[in-house]
């Protein structure tokens, strides 16, 4: 479980902060800069088996895609995690599901393989649909309680710190089966046999993998310190 402090400027998640375009090349790479972007660029190449170098020369080869860059305050920020991912997330884990059933129906007897694959979007999709209400319906509203408040403030669940540290530990899940996933697709890459619909839900899994990332990462990196120093500030 990450803390709830801004990642230390030597982090990858602190260069994705920096510039938003970097997730593009961690991504590529299979490395996590959400749940595990507290780690130095160095040490997450070591865990990923990628050369620091020519990782640290892609990075510093991008533009700097303002385009990208996610908003600087605390209700900016909760309107477009709630808006762009929240949204995403229910438009295509449908779909995800829909496209996985037609898969196992139509493959699953010579590729059992996809018997995994259906599993950990099933756990996924039971795991996230919760956890977005649950920010929606408590930690979102008392983060935006706390910017109106004028002094210490407490909370039918105490410090915003309680239900954060439950969200961490829920992102902390799905980042490990966002991982199995990938181990369970081979990167996403369908086999040779595979059917346009199989194409199809691996290229939309890579989306969810990617979307996710990008979603816990503003929440984990971002969010999260701005809502604690908020309360902290307080006093």
């Amino acid at each position: 479980m990450s803390p709830v402090t801004r990642p230390d400027d030597s982090s990858i998640a602190a260069m994705v902060i920096a510039n938003p375009a970097a997730a593009l090349v961690f991504e590529r790479h299979g490395i996590d800069y959400c749940c595990r972007g507290r780690r130095t660029l160095a040490e997450a190449c070591a865990d990923s088996g990628v050369d620091a170098a020519v990782l640290a020369a892609e990075v510093a080869g991008l533009g700097s895609d303002s385009a990208v860059a996610l908003p600087d305050d605390v209700a900016g920020l909760i309107d477009h995690i709630v808006g762009s991912h929240h949204v995403f997330l229910r438009d295509t884990l449908p779909r995800l599901r829909e496209l996985m059933d037609k898969v196992v129906a139509a493959h699953g007897a010579a590729h059992p393989e996809v018997q995994r694959v259906s599993t950990l979007l099933t756990e996924i999709d039971d795991d996230l649909m919760p956890h977005l209400l649950k920010e929606e319906q408590i930690l979102f509203p008392i983060s935006l309680e706390l910017l109106r408040a004028t002094g210490p403030t407490e909370f039918h669940c105490g410090s915003v710190r309680n239900p954060i540290s439950v969200m961490l530990m829920e992102h902390d899940r799905v980042g490990e089966l966002l991982a199995a996933l990938r181990d369970a697709t081979d990167a996403y890459t369908p086999p040779a046999d595979a059917c346009p619909t199989w194409h199809a839900l691996y290229t939309g899994l890579a989306e969810l993998e990617a979307d996710t990332h990008r979603h816990v990462h503003a929440e984990n990196n971002v969010l999260f310190p701005m809502v604690v120093a908020a309360e902290t500030a307080l006093g």
